[in-house]
């Protein structure tokens, strides 16, 4: 299945044989320490920056009804956000490995490693990064 919007992650999640887990992690685009000019261009015209992480979550598929849920949750906890990156494993029922893996891929992000994960913009749509 391509997987063109959140809520066909959230299908897709929920058809599998094993109880999935979705890891989520919501970023902003800022602008690098010390841009120069052609950084601070292309930033002001909605390209470039650096992904500075906000709020990891961890839920079950079951947790969110839809892109609409998962928006409303994000805007009553205050999380400033531009996009959001998703990663599925099967729920191995230890909180510590989970926190263990959203801590890999907080810090996978971090370096510009985007590649493993699905992003979306606040609409829910998948989004192409070149990373």
């Amino acid at each position: 299945m391509a997987i063109s919007h959140f809520n066909d992650l959230l299908s897709e999640a929920r058809s599998q044989h094993r109880p999935q887990r979705l890891l989520l992690v919501f970023a902003r685009a800022e602008l690098p320490d010390y841009p120069d000019d052609e950084q601070r261009r292309r930033f002001d015209e909605g390209e470039g920056g650096v992904l500075a992480p906000t709020v990891c979550a961890d839920k079950t598929p079951d947790e969110l009804e839809d892109m609409g849920a998962l928006v409303k949750e994000a805007q009553q906890i205050g999380a400033e956000w531009d996009l959001f990156f998703v990663a599925a494993m099967d729920d191995p029922g230890d909180d510590d490995e989970i926190q263990l893996q959203l801590t890999k891929m907080t810090e996978s992000l971090q370096t510009g490693n985007v590649g493993s994960f699905i992003a979306f913009d606040k609409n829910g749509e998948a989004l192409s990064l070149n990373g």
